[in-house]
């Protein structure tokens, strides 16, 4: 009995070495399809996402949107009492109400909520008298105030038997000009680019600076300057650079020998070191006068 029980054990034991490992029959292979639907998925999102901004940027769409709220929310308020009760202007001088009215555009039928301020002030600087404007805008009233600082004219340029104003930055006023006070005559082409550096030179004496009559910029590089009258005052020659050394040059002379009194007809500062005069024949004293101002070494 034992026995028969060991060789069971044998036989079960070689039948276990020699029969074969029984397989499963299912395969599991990678889930790539899922994968691909997340894909394409994303890309016709993508596609879609850039169809219509193209489509919304070449219709506009978003803007007519908000174009067509904003008109709604004007035209609301519009019907609340929002309209422009009042527009005040200060500071107008040689601007007419008419053409800053014009300017604006606005009237007490137009929305003061919908007014672009920025706007309005680039439409008023735009015009010819008008150096600055502010604008500000108050409810209940309505009220526009407008105020502006108007250009003033400095000189008057002539050019081609032509006559400009010119403000104190050296730009031409485009608008008719009469002049009711003696004012500085500047002469030659671009005097007016380079008028603000020459009264920014010769400006410390305003006795002298007053005296003034005429600025003549010589072929573009230099300038003449003439004193108390067109016709027979003094011509100052002032150099091509250092106007402003010369200028005081000039003035120091004037205060020690009182060059500027004398009866002179040109004065030339071009040379560095010297001023080289020349006086009026008939005022001439005597020989040893016209030699003592003809050259003076500083």
């Amino acid at each position: 009995m034992g026995n028969k029980t060991i060789r069971n054990k044998k036989i079960n034991n070689d039948v276990a070495k020699t029969s074969p490992v029984l397989i499963s029959p299912q395969i599991w292979l990678p889930q790539v399809w899922v994968y691909r639907i997340i894909g394409n998925a994303l890309l016709l999102s993508f596609i879609f996402v850039c169809a219509f901004t193209i489509f919304t940027i070449k219709s506009n769409l978003i803007g007519k949107q908000l174009g067509s709220l904003s008109n709604q929310f004007y035209a609301f308020s519009a019907n609340l009492g929002f309209n422009v009760n009042d527009i005040i202007i200060n500071g107008r001088h040689h601007t007419s109400k008419t053409e800053i009215l014009e300017a604006v555009g606005a009237d007490r039928q137009s929305n003061i909520m919908q007014l672009d301020l920025q706007e309005l002030k680039e439409q008023i600087e735009s015009l010819p008298w008008i150096r600055k404007a502010n604008l500000k805008r108050s409810y209940f009233p309505n009220i526009l105030q407008i105020d502006i600082q108007e250009r003033e004219v400095k000189s008057i340029w002539q050019f081609e038997n032509n006559f400009y104003p010119i403000d104190s930055e050296g730009n031409i006023i485009d608008a008719d000009y009469l002049p009711t006070a003696p004012i500085l005559l500047i002469v030659g082409a671009g005097a007016p680019e380079n008028i603000k550096n020459l009264m920014q030179s010769i400006q410390d004496d305003l006795e002298v600076f007053e005296r003034i009559k005429v600025a003549n910029f010589i072929s573009k590089r230099r300038w003449n300057i003439v004193l108390d009258d067109i016709e027979n005052g003094i011509t100052i020659k002032l150099p091509e650079k250092n106007i402003k050394k010369a200028w005081q040059k000039l003035l120091k002379l004037n205060n020690s020998v009182g060059l500027l009194k004398r009866k002179l007809t040109i004065i030339d500062l071009r040379l560095e070191g010297k001023v080289i005069v020349k006086l009026r024949q008939s005022e001439l004293d005597s020989p040893q006068q016209l030699k003592a101002l003809k050259e003076q070494k500083m």
